[in-house]
């Protein structure tokens, strides 16, 4: 960017534009103020000169003009004093006499009266009147009436400001006092300029450095902040500037972790699917080659291991489609109070062969007086299926996995504890994400699919519960989450 295209330039230019102008309005304001000031003031020590000069003039005037004795007699007084000029007029201002500086014309044959009138009436002052010399021009005078040649009404008006006049005002326009109130403007309006600019550099300064910060964040570098400074404008744009770099920030890397989500989604969805699917196609490919060859207990050992694997592919599909569902928030839980009491009773018992082949004691601690919750019956169950299900599955022969209820703060506390391995440290943090299994093999007969703790938490907190974890190794985890009572105490309060 060139200096010409540069903020900076464009706002230094406006400026000293302005303050040229202004010095200008400044200076012609001045000079015709001080013009104005001199006039009232020439008028004022002059207002009563025609009426002094009539008595003297109206014996030359009263019967006729005597021009000779007029040019003698005002000879004088223009020898005294040089800035006036005397004419006599008619009643409607026509001149009728003029007596001026030597081969000066007449632009005018006569005046308007209404300045005069205003005069005489002692209107205030200054009242500039027509110079009969200059067609466009007036200057301060003064008027008394007079006779001439036996017509009364008539005027002796003289012009305080003569052509020499001008020119010594002209010269008055060069003299040291004028010329140091223009260097004393030009002096001001030159530290104001200067000041003006440095203000602005400072300014502009900042809006570059902001530029710089800008264009950093565009090319990547998202670790960049501005400096706020001060709290004026400038600042609150950078503070606004950094809040957005870091909401920015912040969906950034919302977005590299849901990529990666997305990657580790599909590479397990691959591998999950493919194991069951290809063992279904492996056994059926089986079947159909050796179909002869195999007796019937061979037949229905390749028949079961194809279901079994259906089967797991089934509720793999089952647990994505409903766990997108949860994601896209299109499950609305249906609440109704139910006794929770009796829910987890019936889950226990389906559970309870499953553990009893393994060898684990599944039981379940329930309080003969509970309160009903107020929930969604069939999500609750699937949570307390999964939570009942992963704590079978995890403990060992030997074993043992408690379900029980308690009132806790007015709520229902429901914990599925076990006495398996044990959770890692390093592993409690990502438990409830899609597809993490603290077992990092891909083997299912060793873990599940890493779905059912993240479905869980979601169709918790989608009643506005949190599905909390404890866990020690080598003694066992517990889940645990809360539900509101029927009503809910902040309802019925």
């Amino acid at each position: 960017m060139t200096f010409a295209q540069s903020f900076y330039a464009k706002l230094s230019a406006l400026f000293l534009l302005l303050i040229l102008g202004l010095g200008v309005i400044l200076a012609t304001l001045g000079v015709q103020a001080a013009g104005r000031y001199a006039d009232e003031v020439e008028q004022k020590l002059n207002r009563t000169l025609a009426q002094d000069l009539a008595p003297q003039f109206q014996p030359l005037t009263r019967d006729s003009i005597h021009h000779a004795a007029l040019r003698a007699q005002i000879r004088d007084l223009t020898g005294i004093n040089r800035r006036i000029e005397i004419y006599l007029l008619g009643g409607e201002g026509r001149i009728k006499a003029a007596f001026a500086e030597p081969g000066e014309a007449l632009a005018r044959a006569a005046v308007d009266t209404g300045p005069i009138r205003r005069f005489l009436e002692g209107g205030d002052l200054p009242i500039l009147g027509d110079d009969p010399l200059h067609p466009n021009q007036q200057k301060p005078f003064s008027v008394a009436p007079i006779t001439i040649s036996g017509q009364s009404g008539c005027y002796l008006y003289i012009i305080l400001g003569s052509e020499q006049y001008a020119s010594m005002a002209r010269m008055v326009g060069d003299s040291y006092i004028i010329r140091t109130a223009l260097i004393g403007l030009g002096l001001i309006l030159l530290v104001t300029a200067g000041v003006g600019l440095v203000l602005f550099r400072r300014l502009t300064q900042r809006l570059r450095s902001m530029l710089g910060v800008v264009a950093a964040f565009e090319q990547g570098h998202f670790s960049k902040r501005m400096e706020p400074g001060s709290n004026d404008e400038v600042g609150q744009l950078a503070r606004c500037f950094n809040r957005m770099a870091d909401t920015l920030g912040d969906t950034m890397d919302e977005l590299r972790q849901a990529d990666r989500m997305r990657r580790d989604l599909v590479a397990n969805v691959s591998h999950d699917l493919r194991s069951p699917l290809a063992s279904i196609q492996g056994y059926l490919e089986t079947l159909l080659m050796k179909d002869d060859a195999l007796d019937a207990d061979e037949r229905q050992r390749y028949l079961r291991t194809a279901l079994k694997n259906a089967q797991r592919l089934s509720n793999l599909v089952r647990q994505l489609f409903e766990l997108s569902k949860l994601d896209a928030q299109q499950v609305e839980p249906h609440r109704e109070p139910f006794p929770m009491a009796e829910l987890a009773q019936d889950i226990v018992m389906q559970y309870r062969p499953q553990a009893e082949a393994k060898d684990i004691t599944l039981r379940a601690d329930l309080p003969e007086q509970l309160a009903s919750v107020y929930a969604d019956i069939g999500l609750m169950e699937r949570v307390l299926s999964n939570l009942i299900d992963n704590a079978v599955h995890y403990t060992p022969s030997g074993g043992h996995v408690n379900v029980s209820l308690t009132r806790h703060d007015g709520r229902v506390r429901a914990r599925v504890r076990d006495t398996g391995p044990g959770i890692p440290a390093d592993d409690l943090p990502h438990i409830f994400e899609r597809f993490y299994r603290v077992e990092k093999s891909r083997d299912q007969n060793r873990g599940g699919a890493g779905l059912g703790l993240a479905i869980a938490q979601k169709i918790v907190v989608l009643h506005g519960s949190t599905l909390t974890v404890e866990s020690t190794m080598g003694q066992g985890t517990a889940f645990a989450f809360e539900l509101p009572v029927d009503p809910p105490e902040d309802v019925a309060r």
